[in-house]
């Protein structure tokens, strides 16, 4: 695992009932033993910016990629990329998890492009946890102009710290968390009773 990120470390900072993991029958058997896969059974992610998926009611199973969208439209998608598990969604993609690689993908069904998103699930858990935090706990305060810039500051704080261990994630401005970042950045991401959404609100 690229980042060392734990169960305890997320209920420190979201509390038990902000947490989704998924349960190890959710998997299909080629998938359900890999590092990943016991990564979102135990630890899990923090529920806001990234979804996961829930498994299909009659089976307990999570859905394959062939199960939500037609692999043969995808050019760029690798050999065998349909039996994946569909874990999240993040923005317009579904992520899946290649449980030969261990790396997680992104499939935007709408432009028909596949893309690698993490090296590995930590990587992913990291991310979520980072932007989480930041849309949960920052505040502004400190006059538009100022606030704006620190934010900005923070959000690429983020995403150099993490293309240092993984560039996958903010490889280029196109990629779903790049997207993420530019639109937390601009304020538009600051929900609910968050700070943050109180002081850009009332």
């Amino acid at each position: 695992m690229l980042f060392d990120v734990t169960r305890s470390e997320l209920v420190d900072v979201f509390g038990e009932d902000r947490l989704t993991t998924l349960p190890s029958i959710a998997f299909p058997p080629a998938a359900a033993d890999t590092e990943g896969a016991r990564l979102l059974q135990t630890v899990g992610v923090p529920t806001g910016t990234l979804r996961l998926r829930e498994p299909v009611e009659d089976s307990g199973r999570l859905p394959l990629v062939q199960d939500v969208i037609d692999v043969e439209d995808f050019e760029d998608a690798s050999e065998g990329a349909g039996e994946w598990p569909v874990i999240g969604w993040l923005l317009n993609a579904h992520l899946a998890l290649d449980p030969g690689s261990g790396k997680v993908h992104a499939l935007d069904a709408d432009e028909e492009i596949v893309r690698e998103l993490h090296t590995d699930v930590s990587s992913l858990v990291q991310v979520a946890l980072r932007f989480q935090r930041l849309l949960e706990g920052f505040t502004f305060g400190g006059g538009e102009e100022a606030d704006f810039e620190r934010l900005e500051r923070e959000v690429e704080l983020i995403r150099q710290e993490t293309s240092g261990i993984d560039p996958l994630p903010f490889q280029d401005d196109e990629t779903v968390w790049s997207v993420v970042g530019e639109e937390i950045a601009a304020g538009r991401r600051f929900k609910g009773d968050s700070p943050g959404a109180r002081s850009l609100y009332g």
